[in-house]
């Protein structure tokens, strides 16, 4: 149970966003972590910060009006929520599958604030999308919806303003119709407004790696505290998008063998080690399914609507969606051994899974740490931007690899200022939550 004073506003999110279950277990997992500071910050309550915390800044809604290719209208639903910009212009990757709802947008919105207050760099949180489904949508058909999408979002978005990057089914295909249409409508060739863009025309090195890269490195990190490493450990990574991607790669830089990768159709398990470059091939190039993969792949195993969770593993990236790790399926992990889970995704494991692993004493790093890393190369590709230059990967990395070092420290040193040492969950939320709390009290009621 929550205490009254968080109770009531928890109340009180629960009767003003009803029908939105994922915000709600959004809002509740960082009220749980706050409850260490609020006899320390009675300013916080004075100043009303988390009631004004839980309500959006702005929130829109639009008609998606487009044509397919067989000449009929289509219509879509397009969201962005401008949640929190205490910190800097909101800054959050925009979303397209069919589960896309307000509740959903909200949802990630919320758990940017904070993620992006542990960058430490100057960014709000924000997060938007579409109902659209670009799956098995041709090029034509992508393009007619995304100058749709930007027609109406064009108004709310700025470099100084409003920044959004990729996530879901936007990748650099639709960031470029994106930005085209934006340069389009305003005759300003702003590249700042939107990242994840191009190499060619403002984008930066290691953005399609960042966040998969980071998701490993914050499980290297982890186990670095507790005197191992990633390096000859076994590792199942969920999904095959461009977070499980490069969250394999990084997790064989670092000396590990990520053994799993799936989507909506079942897992492929790989006992040599996943081939990146085939799994590449198969999803990134091909568009195909997983299965493919084991086809093509000596002595792997397709499971038709398996899970990876099933699998022996030292260490767990969840990096597929929200609540796709379940209790049950925590349960199993540790029972197989499991040390680490570090979440690729946005709150992928369920709240009953996170206590699971909390109380088995495994190394927990929730997704507004652990998978901070794209979102804070996305703030490194506008610092480019704005600079009109263009840094080499090997540079970019080495920042991506010093915040992500830098964020597992601040977790880990909060944690223990509070007296929940080692709990990477109160210390994320603590940490992310504080920074914006004393930004809103210094402007004021606003």
């Amino acid at each position: 149970m929550l205490d009254s004073t968080l109770q009531a506003t928890y109340d009180q999110v629960l009767q003003r966003n009803p029908g939105e279950p994922v915000f709600h277990q959004a809002v509740r997992e960082v009220f749980e972590s706050l409850e260490v500071i609020q006899d320390r910050h009675p300013e916080y309550q004075d100043h009303g910060i988390l009631t004004r915390l839980c309500e959006p800044e702005r929130q829109i809604i639009f008609r998606v009006p487009w044509v397919d290719d067989h000449g009929v209208v289509q219509v879509n639903r397009g969201f962005r929520v401008e949640y929190n910009s205490a910190l800097g212009p909101y800054k959050g990757g925009l979303r397209f599958h069919p589960s896309v709802n307000l509740g959903i947008v909200k949802f990630l919105g919320f758990e940017q604030i904070f993620k992006n207050s542990l960058t430490g760099l100057p960014i709000g949180g924000g997060k938007g999308g579409s109902d659209f489904d670009p799956h098995g949508r041709s090029d034509g058909e992508v393009m007619r919806f995304c100058q749709s999408f930007m027609t109406e979002l064009h108004r709310h978005i700025g470099e100084y303003t409003d920044v959004p990057a990729g996530d879901i089914g936007v990748g650099a295909r639709e960031i470029g119709y994106l930005f085209g249409q934006y340069k389009r409508l305003t005759n300003r060739y702003e590249a700042g407004v939107l990242t994840g863009k191009g190499l060619d025309w403002g984008g930066s090195l290691v953005r399609k790696e960042a966040t998969g890269y980071g998701a490993a490195i914050f499980a290297d990190e982890m186990l670095k505290a507790r005197g191992s490493s990633v390096e000859g450990r076994r590792v199942a990574v969920s999904g095959s998008g461009n977070v499980a991607l490069y969250a394999i790669e990084k997790v064989h830089q670092l000396g590990g063998v990520a053994v799993t990768a799936s989507d909506s159709s079942g897992c492929v398990v790989d006992e040599q080690g996943i081939d990146l470059a085939l799994l590449q091939q198969i999803k990134e190039v091909e568009r195909g399914r997983i299965h493919e993969y084991a086809e093509r792949r000596e002595g792997a195993r397709f499971v038709e609507g398996g899970s990876v969770w099933d699998v022996p593993v030292d260490i767990a990236l969840p990096s597929a969606t929200q609540n796709e790790l379940d209790a049950d399926a925590a349960r199993t992990l540790v029972k197989n051994g499991l040390l680490a889970v570090s979440e690729g995704a946005n709150m992928p494991c369920t709240p009953e899974a996170v206590t699971v692993f909390r109380e088995a004493g495994i190394a927990f790093g929730p997704g507004k740490a652990a998978n901070a890393g794209g979102v804070a190369t996305s703030a490194l590709e506008m610092q480019q931007n704005a600079s009109r230059d263009a840094w080499s990967f090997e540079y970019t990395e080495e920042r991506l690899t010093q915040i992500m070092k830098n964020i597992h420290s601040t977790c880990l040193e909060t944690a223990d200022e509070v007296g929940r040492p080692g709990d990477y969950v109160v210390g994320a939320n603590v940490a992310g939550f504080r920074k914006v709390a004393d930004a809103m009290i210094a402007f004021g009621v606003i």
